[in-house]
């Protein structure tokens, strides 16, 4: 398989996609609060538009995803 060698920012990017994900489920996950979940804290969205934006990755999701398969590929 060939490995992608990523550019800092497309590093960031991923990296904070994957925090985002991983916050996301930990969000539905945990406990609801009076029966709603709770909200997913705005930095965190934030941060995963900013650096989709700065690695020149927003609005081009296939490559995007092409990034994160080949360096977080499912087991």
């Amino acid at each position: 398989m060939p490995t992608a060698v990523l550019t800092d920012h497309e590093r960031t990017a991923v990296q904070a996609y994957l925090r985002l994900l991983h916050t996301v489920r930990a969000v539905f996950d945990g406990p609801a609060e009076g029966g709603r979940p709770v909200l997913l804290p705005p930095a965190v969205l934030a941060e995963a538009e900013r650096a989709l934006a700065e690695a020149g990755l927003r609005g081009n999701e296939e490559e995007f995803f092409r990034l994160l398969h080949n360096w977080c590929p499912e087991p």
